[in-house]
């Protein structure tokens, strides 16, 4: 063999060796980029956003909650009775309307009037008017009647809450958590107070926006007084909250003749 077929031979074999070595290079560039371009794909597929459906199908729940609301608000409770009685799917709809509303707030009046129960004795008595999920019942120790117009739980009793099954001087606190609604609802406060025993606690929380005077509101101080004439006394208030406003009513000690009249008056409509 000639020298100059040896260096022929040498760059051919060089020539394998390097192209061996970029094919090693390239496989190894290959390996690492798909782990990393299937990460890729699950971190875009995990930042997916909501379809139009999705929307529409939201709007659509809000629409039915702000319409159910409304109507709520407009008849009296006999009447909401009947409006669920005739579509109790309707009551499902408001409620989950009413807790995506509640998710926003950076703070639930339920969870304080929870903590004010539980640092009472659990021996007291506990009478959730418009309990929903009945959720204040689950989350103490206390007896709790859990008292709504419509009832997807056993616990739940489902009743006017101007006629209650409950019996007279019955309760040591009543409880209306965003619930006073209706063009009734000092006949629900009346019925709270036949429930109460003598000195026994009303626990109202109220959405701000029904105390705005710019949007024909009620006057806070007008409200503790309609209700204080209905037989109670004013504890305390707690406007601190930005979206809720807390009451807290003592029961008046009235006379065995105006206990006995009010068990009359409850037993007669029953």
């Amino acid at each position: 063999m000639t020298e100059g077929q040896r260096r022929n031979k040498k760059r051919k074999r060089g020539g394998r060796h390097r192209g061996k070595k970029i094919a090693e290079k390239n496989n190894e560039s290959s390996s690492v980029a798909t782990p990393s371009g299937s990460a890729s794909t699950v971190k875009n597929s995990s930042k997916s956003t909501p379809s139009f459906l999705d929307k529409m199908k939201a709007r659509l729940s809000g629409g039915y909650f702000r319409m159910i609301n409304e109507k709520l608000y407009t008849c009296s409770g006999d009447e909401a009775l009947k409006y669920f009685k005739e579509d109790p799917s309707l009551f499902n709809v408001y409620h989950s309307g009413y807790q995506a509303q509640m998710s926003l707030w950076p703070e639930q009046p339920n969870d304080i009037i929870i903590n004010w129960i539980k640092d009472r004795s659990p021996s007291l008595v506990v009478a959730d008017f418009g309990c929903g999920d009945a959720r204040l019942a689950k989350s103490v120790k206390n007896k709790v009647f859990s008292l709504d117009l419509v009832s997807n739980d056993p616990s739940v009793i489902a009743c006017d809450m101007s006629n209650t099954p409950l019996d007279s001087s019955s309760v040591d606190i009543a409880v209306f958590c965003l619930s006073l609604m209706g063009t009734n609802f000092p006949s629900y406060l009346q019925e709270a107070n036949r429930v109460l025993k003598p000195r026994g606690c009303l626990l109202i929380a109220e959405v701000k926006s029904r105390f705005d005077p710019t949007t024909r509101g009620a006057d806070p101080n007008d409200f503790v007084k309609a209700i204080c004439e209905l037989g109670f006394t004013s504890t305390s208030k707690d406007f601190s909250n930005k979206m809720f406003m807390l009451f807290y009513f003592q029961k008046k000690v009235c006379c065995l003749f105006c206990s006995s009249y009010a068990m009359l008056l409850h037993d007669i409509s029953r």
